[in-house]
């Protein structure tokens, strides 16, 4: 199987190094593009000559190339390179070892579902609300290298109480917190947990009220329309800022990915 990486060097703080990285990937006849500004990564994933396309970054980087594979019907690998790598760890990837999970141009597929948002493709989750209102402070500070991101984002988000006001399926709901889920999260009181399946067919819309989401309400569904009197939503997409054009269609696609993890995984 011919292999294309494309390796993300600025995701998180990964180790090894991207150069580390793409070295040994080459040892293992596997052709390598570490990005430089301006790449457009769904042009190189779509001009690759390959059977197989991966993604070494964070959960951000891998919904783009993952959409090009589905489109061209080939396999997809996973590198966990970023800092959270929550799509990596519902795989059963080690997060702690991207040079481990190159094994998967050589492995097995297993597929798996993916959401849709209108055409693009999600792998764990679109928030809105107060998760996404975060995202897009933060954001704003990192373009501003600025060393209090989060912390100044946490604080501005905090000052407004207003809940996201929205319809689902014509049906009101608000709340300060709203996230649609490719298959179903085991929910904490500050973070998502684990997916045990990836393979459910089904979106689940969780929604919180408090500042804090001590009290998850969870309605899971194949497909739904989210609309919404504003004529912009900020959200963010696998962790990265997107924005929303109400009203927007979600739907699950079953197994539309065929994800190549290491043998015996």
């Amino acid at each position: 199987m011919s292999g294309f990486l494309i390796v993300n060097p600025r995701s998180g703080e990964a180790r090894p190094s991207a150069d580390e990285l793409g070295a040994e990937a080459r040892r293992r006849g596997i052709d390598v593009h570490v990005l430089e500004g301006g790449d457009d990564v769904v042009e190189l994933a779509r001009g690759a000559d390959a059977t197989a396309l991966g993604m070494a970054g964070g959960d951000g980087s891998l919904a783009p190339i993952a959409s090009v594979a589905i489109e061209r019907d080939l396999p997809f690998v996973c590198v966990p390179f970023g800092t959270r790598n929550h799509f990596a760890r519902d795989l059963g990837l080690d997060r702690d070892d991207p040079i481990a999970a190159l094994d998967a141009f050589a492995g097995e597929e297993r597929p798996v579902d993916v959401g849709r948002m209108d055409e693009r493709v999600f792998l764990n989750n679109v928030s809105l609300g107060l998760y996404a209102r975060l995202v897009h402070r933060r954001e704003g500070h990192r373009r501003r290298r600025d060393a209090l991101a989060s912390a100044r984002a946490l604080w501005l988000v905090a000052r407004n109480r207003d809940p996201l006001r929205v319809t689902v399926d014509g049906e009101d709901l608000a709340a300060r917190i709203v996230l649609v889920a490719s298959n179903a999260y085991e929910l904490s009181l500050f973070s998502l947990g684990e997916r045990p399946s990836l393979t459910d067919g089904l979106l689940h819309l969780y929604s919180a009220g408090g500042w804090l989401p001590r009290e998850w309400k969870d309605r899971s569904t194949p497909a739904f329309t989210l609309d919404a009197a504003e004529p912009k939503l900020d959200g963010a997409l696998d962790g990265e800022p997107v924005v929303l054009d109400p009203p927007v269609r979600f739907e699950i696609a079953p197994r539309a990915l065929r994800v190549l993890v290491p043998k015996g995984l």
